[in-house]
């Protein structure tokens, strides 16, 4: 039986309406709200006559639904991420038309038969072509029916087609090998695009950037050729001279600065030059050429003439970068040259500068690594027609390729298209017993218990304001997946049971709809009623946990007093025998005041009398009441304890409403959807023995019964059934009574 079936066999009152078309329309009362049943083609065909005011939501998010996220992507044709009216009407006019007969969307099949096509239309005939196209492509002419697996396999689809529409061509796309060559030199140089074949290939943008590129190198490069005495000085090794000069410039430049300072005053070449103080600082280090206090140091010592020693005197730090530089830049310009001044220094710099500013200018960089030869054959035989010429054949393809995307619609919309409108029409999916919608995310253990309201939290702050307002249990967990690295975090709703041990940090574990496993933490509880049981000893349990914690406040309190009068009689005592004050001997015991202790116990024993003459007066009236009404009695107690607890819990569980949870993740909810005590029964399953278990009752480390204490609570008992037949009686007040008087004698 499908889960439409169910909802109309259990729906309490089924309503038909009409609306201008003369449709009849069924409703079921599900969740306190009316529901449209969409129970054939028909329905969905008159969907867009359906007033939006019945529709159970009017937007709902693309992410985070248990539902094929490409259906929803090909739905949400503004793409916003989120699914409108709107949105869900175009889908189910545009499936209901290609196909013969739209009672087939309501069977979800995942396999779409080619027979069930509409070949009466342009439109139909194109897919059904296209459809039979994909399976002669994917090596299967002869089946008769074609799935999602089939049309989404674009690798597949494309793999041995030379094109395929997209505008981009591979090395696949033709046989000229010049071709295939300048196809590998655009991608690795300007770069690639991803064709539908899953292929590296170059789009017409990419090919005319090439081409712009290599004339752009090749322009710039020949103004090196053209000014080659000033542009390349040192000819063909230019770069690694130009490289060697600049590995020492910094340390050059603040040699002539040196030089130049001690001209303005002789005296600061003692400052400048190499002090002392400097060869101490790292003397009593290891010394290596790498250490940089002696890579600081200057890189020549200062002599008279003001000039750089090119081969001798240099700091061993420079020795192997001054002599790349003399070898590539000193030799070709000064050849005899064992010092250079700072005047030859700056013919070099400015030489130097030439070529710096040329290769500032570089135009062409991406296609440099290709060779100045290489470039200039690619412009030479200049394929850039052909290859756009490839481009626009594959193009010519691109409505035979789109009709080919769009059977891959056709078989996701065949498949969900009504998934969707049972969680989006009517939540049909959810209130089902088998089935579940697709915003539940999975189920959480805890607690030898099963939540199955499992929803996926996409913004904690937002969620966390507004679920609170569903009058539900709320359970948020963070959940880790160590299998897949992931997480997320979830928010279940305990509907059952109690919630006890519920508290922040507790672990737990949850199952996702794939049957993953994640490890949950609670980090958020919102607190609301769980059952009607729960409120039924909910106040004898607020008073247990309150007596508990006044004694143990009591206890504590008791031992830390104990505690400070023990140690500060201890510390008292100790500095009174350090000091050697010994205490005077002990005062004479005070006399026994029996008048005071008489007072005391006539306090006490009035106190008792009272106790005992309230409970008597209850016990008295309650066997004053015929045996029937006793049972009765003792109801009323406990109603008068429990009942207005179970009352507000009632109230809260008929309230129950899962639309907040629901729009605090984005949809848009237009009823309530209700989560009665009944339906919470079946999101939240309790632990039970499997039918015909059997248990064995005898525990091992059950706590042993000590037989004197069931004496004395045998003893006990006979004497309260004692006491109160005595006073039955009129023994027990005149006992009493004569106490009384006893102590009114006594001075």
């Amino acid at each position: 039986m499908s889960s439409i079936s169910k909802i109309k066999n259990k729906a309490k009152k089924i309503v038909a309406s009409h609306n201008n078309n003369g449709h009849v329309w069924q409703f079921s009362r599900v969740g306190g709200v009316n529901r449209v049943n969409l129970m054939s083609g028909a329905d969905l065909l008159a969907l867009d006559q359906l007033d939006k005011k019945l529709w159970a939501a009017l937007s709902c998010p693309v992410d985070g639904l248990e539902i094929d996220p490409q259906t929803l992507q090909l739905i949400d044709t503004d793409k916003d991420n989120r699914i409108r009216v709107p949105e869900v009407l175009a889908a189910v006019k545009w499936i209901t038309s290609v196909i013969n007969d739209p009672d087939d969307l309501l069977k979800e099949q995942s396999v779409l038969p080619l027979s069930a096509i509409n070949n009466k239309t342009d439109e139909g005939k194109i897919l059904l072509a296209s459809a039979r196209q994909i399976l002669k492509n994917l090596g299967k002419p002869k089946d008769t029916t074609i799935s999602v697996q089939d049309t989404s396999n674009l690798s597949g689809i494309f793999a041995e087609t030379q094109f395929n529409g997209d505008g981009i061509i591979t090395e696949k796309s033709t046989a000229d090998e010049s071709l295939k060559k300048i196809i590998t030199q655009i991608i690795a140089t300007v770069g690639s695009s991803l064709d539908r074949s899953e292929e590296q290939g170059v789009s017409s943008d990419q090919v005319k950037e090439f081409y712009e590129q290599c004339e752009a190198y090749c322009n710039w490069y020949k103004l090196s050729e053209d000014d080659q005495k000033n542009i390349l000085p040192f000819g063909d090794k230019t770069a690694d001279a130009v490289a060697a000069f600049q590995v020492v410039e910094s340390k050059v430049n603040d040699y002539f600065l040196r030089c130049r300072l001690s001209e303005y005053d002789p005296e600061s070449k003692e400052v400048f030059g190499l002090l002392k103080s400097q060869y101490e600082a790292f003397s009593s280090k290891e010394l290596s050429v790498g250490i940089e206090e002696m890579i600081a140091l200057p890189i020549a010592k200062m002599n008279e003439k003001k000039s750089l020693p090119l081969t001798e005197g240099i700091n061993p730090a420079w020795e192997n970068a001054m002599k790349a530089f003399y070898d590539l830049v000193i030799l070709p310009l000064f050849p005899k040259k064992t010092q250079i001044t700072q005047s030859e220094w700056e013919s070099i710099v400015q030489k130097v500068n030439v070529y710096r500013k040329w290769q500032a200018e570089k135009q062409g960089a991406v296609v440099e690594s290709l060779g100045i030869e290489e470039v200039r054959t690619i412009l030479k035989n200049n394929q850039q027609e052909a290859l756009h010429a490839l481009i626009g054949e594959d193009l010519a393809l691109e409505t035979e390729v789109n009709n080919m995307l769009e059977v891959d619609k056709l078989t996701r919309f065949y498949r969900d298209i009504f998934k969707l409108l049972k969680n989006y029409v009517n939540f049909s999916d959810f209130y089902s017993l088998h089935t579940k919608a697709v915003f539940q995310a999975g189920c959480l253990y805890i607690d030898q218990r099963r939540c199955d309201l499992c929803i996926k939290v996409n913004d904690m702050a937002k969620h966390g304001s507004m679920a609170g307002l569903s009058d539900m249990f709320l359970i948020y967990c963070d959940c880790v997946s160590r299998a897949k690295g992931e997480k997320m975090t979830i928010v279940a709703a305990l509907t059952d049971g109690s919630n006890d041990n519920m508290i922040v940090g507790r672990n737990a574990v949850f199952y996702d709809r794939k049957g993953n496993d994640w490890d949950a933490t609670i980090i958020k509880i919102i607190d609301n009623p769980v059952s009607i049981k729960e409120a039924f000893w909910s106040p004898y349990k607020k008073v247990g946990r309150f007596i508990s914690e006044q004694i143990e406040k009591f206890a504590s309190k008791k031992d830390k007093d104990v505690m400070e009068s023990t140690t500060g009689k201890i510390e008292a005592t100790g500095e009174k025998l350090s000091t050697g004050d010994i205490a005077a001997p002990a005062a004479a015991p005070v006399p026994f005041d029996i008048g005071k202790f008489v007072g005391i116990f006539a306090a006490l024993s009035l106190a008792l009398g009272a106790i005992g003459s309230f409970l008597m007066t209850t016990v008295s009236g309650f066997f004053s009441l015929k045996w029937w009404q006793m049972p009765l009695a003792i109801v009323a107690v406990i109603l008068a304890i429990s009942l207005p607890s179970m009352v507000l819990a009632y109230l809260k569980l008929r309230k129950r409403n899962l639309a907040p949870v629901l729009d605090a993740n984005g949809w848009a909810i237009n009823a309530r959807l209700a989560v009665n005590i009944i339906f919470g029964r079946e999101l939240t399953h309790l632990a039970v023995l499997p039918e015909n278990s059997k248990v064995n009752m005898i525990d091992p480390f059950k706590k042993k019964q000590n037989p004197w204490l069931y004496a004395v609570l045998g003893l006990i008992v006979a004497l309260i059934i004692a006491g109160i037949v005595l006073w039955y009686l009129g023994i027990l007040p005149a006992w009493i009574g004569a106490l009384k008087q006893l102590l009114k004698s006594i001075p």
